[in-house]
């Protein structure tokens, strides 16, 4: 399989902590605090404390580590006759969407990626109501772009 060649923006990278970080604090937290009193009150307090402790340091760990190792891991390139799309850590994915099968591309952000000043494209084929194709971590300029391009080559005439 040909590797893609476009990157994402770097600035996804932070993106993807403070979402993380979000996350963690909205849920992480409260399911550690949780799980800390349901087990110290069940064996011993210390215990509880130890365990909450060690779930949020692996959280966190995750947190700051794993947004960088999925930005490096994804790629994506406009071909002649398809959008390729490369993604996953542990397990890699192509993506390889024809063109003459796109219905739409949609960008989208959020509260945060808008902060960032980034967004997500999404690409649709005749096969869904959900995104077939996602690109996220795109500067809102090039998703723009690269959304317009998709909608221009895209499609077929319906005959």
């Amino acid at each position: 399989m040909p590797e893609p060649s476009q990157s994402l923006d770097p600035r996804a990278v932070l993106l993807w902590r403070v979402q993380r970080l979000l996350r963690l604090a909205g849920v992480g937290l409260p399911v550690a605090a949780g799980l800390g009193v349901l087990l110290g009150s069940a064996t011993r307090p210390l215990a509880g404390v130890v365990v909450a402790a060690a779930l949020l340091a692996w959280q966190l760990g995750v947190a700051l580590v794993w947004p960088r190792l999925a930005w490096e891991a994804y790629r994506y390139e406009v071909r002649e006759h398809d959008l390729l799309v490369r993604s996953g850590v542990l397990f890699r994915r192509w993506s390889a969407i024809p063109l003459s099968r796109i219905q739409h591309v949609d960008t989208r952000q959020g509260p945060v990626e808008r902060l960032f000043g980034l967004s997500r494209l999404l690409v649709f084929t005749a096969s869904g109501m959900h995104a077939d194709g996602s690109i996220p971590g795109l500067a809102a300029e090039r998703a723009e772009a690269l959304r317009d391009e998709l909608s221009r080559r895209g499609g077929d005439d319906g005959v």
